[in-house]
């Protein structure tokens, strides 16, 4: 059976080999402690959304990243059972590019599409020290970065549903259910998400940009009155 290319379910799941561009660099340099790039992507979100607080463009600029980063691993997984190694220090990133955010695999490669090696590879590959990475250069906080995780892994889950229903591969919804399941019982995942439509826990805090609403899966059913600034 010809193998079903992944990027079919949608643009975050698209993984890409080759040279990096002029503008790509690796992501372990960002989780090293050279945060320029990540702090002008913060600053290009934050001009586009218009949010005058520079944590509702860190939370954006993260919750776009974390979704690409699941999707290119649960994706694969679901569908042949091994996904694109994404070590971070052969996996490039464009800052310059808005969502989907721009990646490049350099080095062919792939990990078992496992909990585990899902686990490691993406949760405490790149999550982890990213969200240190953004809290260097922005005040979130950690329930906000993990609940971003979760809902970026929810939304994942819920694409490949969706692709699988168009297409009549039950199997492949299953296995991604159960791989989401597994990841989501860690105690930094764990109640994240609730319920059988996996709505988030925490926000975002998109509602704060200015026209902001709220997101399909937000805890709140209505915008907060914002307080202060």
């Amino acid at each position: 059976m010809e193998r079903t290319r992944v990027e079919s379910i949608g643009g975050f799941f698209a993984t890409r080999y080759g040279e990096p561009g002029p503008g790509h660099l690796p992501l372990s340099r960002l989780y090293a402690g050279e945060l320029a790039p990540l702090t002008a992507r913060v600053d290009r979100v934050a001009a586009r959304l218009g949010a005058s607080e520079r944590r509702v463009a860190a939370s954006i600029a993260h919750l776009g990243l974390a979704a690409r980063l699941w999707s290119t691993a649960l994706g694969p997984a679901a569908l042949h059972g091994t996904f694109p190694d994404p070590a971070a220090d052969g996996l490039y990133w464009d800052p310059e590019l808005t969502s989907p955010d721009d990646l490049r695999w350099t080095r062919p490669g792939t990990l078992p599409g496992t909990v585990d090696g899902i686990r490691e590879a993406v949760q405490y590959g790149h999550l982890v020290p990213l969200a240190e990475a953004l809290r260097s250069d922005a005040r979130v906080s950690h329930r906000l970065l993990w609940g971003n995780a979760g809902s970026a892994l929810a939304g994942a889950l819920r694409e490949i549903h969706r692709w699988a229903r168009e297409h009549d591969r039950p199997a492949a919804a299953e296995r991604a259910t159960a791989l989401a399941s597994g990841l989501l019982d860690h105690p930094d995942l764990s109640g994240t998400v609730a319920g059988p439509v996996l709505r988030r826990t925490s926000c975002c805090l998109y509602y704060r940009c200015p026209g902001g609403g709220l997101c399909g899966d937000c805890v709140f059913d209505r915008p907060p009155r914002r307080q202060g600034g």
